[in-house]
């Protein structure tokens, strides 16, 4: 049987490293090579979502890859492929196949190299959502920062330098901390299996409870980091705005989502005891969510530069997945920690909401609570995959306009409707779907997440909506009214040209997606459903 996980896992390097023995001369070649076998890890991944989707109906078998890998040190080769990872690879696999489509016609120094590094990139993504080992996981999480820095660095804007290495400080400290809790892990489960180590629940002793919480804290530090959460998050607005479009798009909507995704998949089955602490009794994830939603809207109103204010918006949607997850993390307590405590067990440090209450206004079946929480996790899910695509599309569309203008300042614009209409409806879906109108792709994510928060813990989905309602003013204010509203400068945009076919190849797949899954979300929201089921019934 042909391992596609791993030759899914290994196209995109192995591409790479063909690229670099076609002679520097051959750029169309480059060119041409890179893009086709991106394409074909596409086609790749949407056979795996396929394959998955059937082993979910009992069709088909689990996909999977186990082999020894170090044995003496217990590290295995150990790929897996589910409901949650499969989504998100597909979508990585999209936005790295535009990425370099639109790279051909935009970047012309060092093209070779350009290409192997974005190659190399998406092997490592897809490693991080592949891999089930820790070690592989940790291996494949950090290689991931080489190329990234260098494509800020070497093709990045005039303050490249200093955003690159800002950029990597923040997530080589985030991965030191990981490495760190990996270790402590193994000292504790003696595996560096995922699976094993969660059902073997680290500092599973209550004695150890303060030290498991320290470790739950170090690793989600290294998630947050990269999500960015509050106050994590200024790296990313420097390096968004120097990197190159491409990048930038890569960037925020595959780098960012492997945040998100380290959440639901390490750190809440690692540690839920501790999960829900940091959540109920003590809540500091909430609070940073809220926060990141809240504080990205209002920056996001402040902002006069587009890509910045682009960077920003990813705070706010990635504070949603931050959310949901909590949500699910108080789904969990419900179920399960705080009936074994008894009602009248005191609060510690939780001010909002004593656990007296938080059962009291929880759904009242079990089931009901259970399905509550999938709905966090799964909220949590759409939201990134929606982010995704979303956030690509606005860099594709911001780079397009600088092409042209040569400027990112929405002051200097104004008009423009008249003179791109193209570019003003695909600007108009993109940013309407980034604010959660319904019927676009935006909207799912957020609408389960607050599903699953109002049912849990109200409070945060009262303050969350408040970035909703931000965002409606940023997107309407800021993106549509002065660029293209108002009156068009003639002396200088009035030889302003709409978008050229290949930019609209560019942007055209990622709406598509948008509308579609908009409109039909159910496609997505089943393969989500299903492995995050299986994850919260290996928590109860």
């Amino acid at each position: 049987m042909i391992p596609i996980l791993s030759v899914i896992l290994f196209l995109p390097l192995a591409t790479g490293l063909l690229l670099l023995v076609i002679p520097r001369e051959n750029v169309k070649t480059v060119q041409r090579v890179g893009i086709v076998f991106a394409l074909a890890a596409f086609a790749l991944s949407i056979l795996v979502w396929v394959m998955v989707a059937q082993a979910n109906s009992g069709v088909e078998q689990l996909l999977f890859e186990d082999y020894e890998w170090i044995p003496a040190f217990g590290v295995r080769y150990h790929l897996q492929a589910d409901g949650l990872s499969a989504p998100l690879i597909s979508m990585a696999a999209l936005v790295t196949a535009l990425a370099l489509f639109y790279s051909e016609r935009t970047v012309t120094m060092r093209v070779k190299e350009f290409f192997f590094l974005f190659l190399l990139l998406e092997t490592c993504v897809f490693g991080v959502f592949l891999a089930r080992d820790l070690v592989l996981f940790y291996i494949f999480w950090v290689l991931g920062l080489l190329p990234m820095v260098l494509l800020i660095s070497v093709w990045g804007g005039e303050g490249r330098e200093r955003a690159a290495v800002k950029f990597f400080l923040y997530n080589l400290l985030a991965s030191v901390a990981m490495l760190l809790v990996i270790l402590v892990v193994f000292a504790q489960t003696e595996t560096f299996d995922l699976q094993k180590a969660a059902q073997t629940r680290p500092y599973g002793a209550d004695r150890y409870f303060v030290n498991a919480c320290i470790a739950l804290g170090g690793l989600v530090f290294a998630f947050v980091v990269r999500l960015p959460s509050f106050p994590f998050h200024t790296w990313l607005a420097d390096a968004q705005g120097e990197a190159p479009t491409a990048v930038s798009a890569v960037l925020a909507s595959v780098f960012l989502s492997t945040g998100g995704y380290g959440l639901m998949r390490v750190a809440l089955p690692l540690f839920p005891d501790q999960f829900y602490y940091l959540t109920v009794q003590m809540p500091v994830f909430p609070v940073l969510a809220v926060t990141s939603i809240v504080y990205g809207a209002l920056v996001c109103l402040a902002q006069w530069d587009l890509k910045r204010l682009i960077s920003f918006m990813s705070v706010v949607q990635m504070g949603f997945v931050t959310l949901g997850v909590c949500a699910a993390s108080v789904g969990y307590a419900i179920l399960k920690v705080l009936p074994a405590l008894g009602q009248d067990q005191p609060s510690v440090g939780y001010a909002l909401v004593d656990l007296a209450q938080l059962l009291e206004q929880a759904p009242s079946e079990s089931e009901a609570t259970f399905n509550a929480a999938v709905s966090g996790l799964g909220g949590a899910a759409m939201q990134m995959f929606a982010h995704g695509m979303i956030i690509a599309a606005l860099f594709f569309l911001a780079g397009i306009l600088y092409r042209r203008t040569r400027t990112y300042d929405l002051k200097a614009f104004g008009g423009f409707s008249k003179r791109i209409p193209h570019y003003y409806g695909l600007m108009l879906v993109a940013g309407f779907a980034a604010l959660g109108l319904p019927g676009l792709i935006g909207f799912w994510g957020e609408f389960f997440v607050f599903k699953s928060t109002m049912g849990l813990v109200p409070i945060f989905a009262f303050i969350g909506v408040l970035g909703v309602v931000f965002s409606a003013g940023y997107t309407l204010w800021k993106i549509v009214q002065h660029i293209f509203l108002g009156e068009l400068n003639e002396g200088r945009w009035g030889q302003l040209q709409d978008m050229a076919w290949w930019e609209m190849l560019t942007v055209w797949p990622l709406v598509v997606v948008i509308v579609v899954f908009g409109l039909y979300p159910t496609l997505l929201m089943n393969m989500f459903n299903t492995a995050l089921t299986t994850l919260l019934q290996g928590l109860l």
